[in-house]
């Protein structure tokens, strides 16, 4: 997984590398990479949705699994602590995407419990395999099933990264696992004050 996620780091770092004024923001801007643009699933609740249904609001989209045993329920968690930090009304503004990578055990019923406990605002995403397989190839995130020895289910390596997408829908930062909260809450107010 580590490898993985330097890879898409890397490649992430080379999208900015041409540009000349500093950038306002904590998490790497990659404003204008031509990704990132489509995603077709069904959140928790049975609801189609599209980018276009979070339009006017700053979108955190995280790609996990419910049974991942660290970096999403602390990527969740963090957060969850970011929009506390920004104050309820500017945390109006913001939508939460949890977009499972492992839809053969992430039922919507699973989602709505699992997701919602770390703030009823978020939303758990998925779809059919081929779905949540596209979502993912057009965010160019990785994933893939493996069993360890002895282990009685499977685990999901996954990119383990965040992409912010600004108030009219275009894809905007990529934050690493371990973003602090409080470098989240910043590129967020950004984000908002900018729209």
């Amino acid at each position: 997984m580590k490898r993985v996620f330097l890879a898409a780091l890397a490649f992430l770092l080379l999208l900015g590398c041409g540009r000349q004024e500093p950038s306002p923001f904590k998490g790497t801007d990659i404003t204008g990479a031509p990704f990132g643009q489509r995603l077709a699933l069904r959140d928790h609740n049975g609801k189609p949705v599209t980018l276009d249904s979070f339009k006017g609001k700053a979108v955190v989209l995280f790609f996990g699994y419910t049974h991942c045993p660290d970096v999403c329920p602390t990527t969740l968690s963090d957060l969850k602590a970011a929009l506390k930090l920004l104050g309820p009304k500017a945390a109006g503004r913001v939508q939460v995407l949890f977009v499972t990578v492992d839809p053969e055990r992430d039922t919507p019923e699973v989602l709505r419990q699992y997701v919602p406990y770390f703030d009823p605002s978020f939303l758990g995403l998925t779809g059919t395999p081929e779905e949540v397989a596209e979502a993912a190839r057009e965010f160019k995130v990785h994933f893939s099933k493996h069993t360890e020895s002895g282990a009685s289910g499977y685990l999901m390596d996954h990119t383990a990264a965040s992409y912010i997408l600004d108030p009219q829908g275009r894809i905007r930062l990529f934050w690493p696992y371990g973003m602090p909260s409080a470098d989240m809450a910043h590129d967020l107010s950004q984000l908002l004050e900018q729209a």
